[in-house]
């Protein structure tokens, strides 16, 4: 199944959860009594709540997608891990080396924002803004030093992450949290797809565009750590939750280290994408 957070167009509400069909939607609150709003109340609920909800959206009333904007595909997760440098050619062209152990950190709840969006960031801070097209995944059964045969049965869904990062800020301190959690650095979705609907993580094409241009073109099978191989790592030290969102980075073809550089200007728009999960663009705007 295919899922999404929107709102109507006209009024500032909170985001409802609905699954998606082609062009139309269905509200998934509407469903039956007791129905979850937000996907991280249908995670919480488990396999028994997903069927039921699958079974009563296929004789639902449908509404037009057009009707409705997008919120983050996800919401409040109980973390935001990210994974750098695990593409060769990424690591390459940084000048970074690619550790024995997967590089990570987190990343702050409010860089989350949607698909369609526009994100902002002052010119004092940052002229060296870069898009990082990655494969997102969100765990649906908590897990600790879960093996890698076990790792996907741990894999609630997969979404479409944008890791924006200024380069500036990243390459001046020892952390790189801060340069990728500025207020909507972290678009997600527009989708979320079950991991049933994707069976080899390992084997989808990815890509960006920004400004008309491809600039990233890649296949997730060139990760340096598959996505079996991050939830077993990360699980080694820390009990995954329910909810958590790992975006498994970026390959090759960053803005940074093109001749000549290309970043993210004012009114910039940027569409990463991965088939068989969705498009996710952004409108970027710099605040003199």
């Amino acid at each position: 199944m295919r899922f999404a957070h929107v709102r109507p167009r006209e009024a500032a509400k909170a985001p409802r959860l609905v699954s998606v069909h082609g062009e139309e939607l269905t509200f998934v609150d509407e469903l039956f009594d007791g129905a979850p709003a937000t996907l991280e109340a249908l995670i919480a609920g488990g396999d028994e709540l997903l069927d039921r909800v699958r079974d009563a959206a296929a004789t639902s009333e449908r509404h037009p997608l057009s009707d409705v904007e997008f919120a983050s595909a996800v919401l409040a997760p109980p973390s935001i891990l990210a994974v750098g440098l695990n593409y060769a050619a990424h690591s390459g062209e940084l000048g970074l080396k690619t550790d024995a152990g997967p590089t990570v950190f987190v990343l702050w709840p409010n860089s989350l924002t949607a698909h369609g969006a526009t994100t902002s960031w002052p010119r004092s801070l940052s002229e060296a803004v870069d898009y990082e097209a990655e494969l997102g995944v969100i765990i649906g059964r908590p897990g600790r030093d879960v093996s890698e045969e076990d790792a996907l049965d741990h894999v609630w869904g997969y979404t479409v992450v944008n890791d924006i990062t200024a380069r500036n800020i990243q390459f001046s301190e020892a952390q790189w949290s801060r340069c990728k959690s500025f207020d909507g650095f972290t678009p997600t979705g527009p989708f979320v797809v079950t991991a049933d609907e994707i069976p080899d993580p390992q084997d989808l094409h990815i890509w960006t565009v920004v400004d008309g241009h491809t600039v990233q073109d890649a296949s997730t099978g060139q990760m340096v750590r598959s996505v079996r191989t991050l939830i077993a790592r990360l699980s080694e030290s820390a009990t995954l939750l329910p909810g958590t969102l790992i975006s498994t980075g970026s390959p090759g073809g960053a803005g940074y280290s093109r001749d000549p550089q290309i970043f993210l200007r004012d009114r910039s728009t940027v569409t990463v994408g991965i088939d068989g999960i969705g498009e996710l663009t952004t409108h970027c705007r710099i605040l003199d």
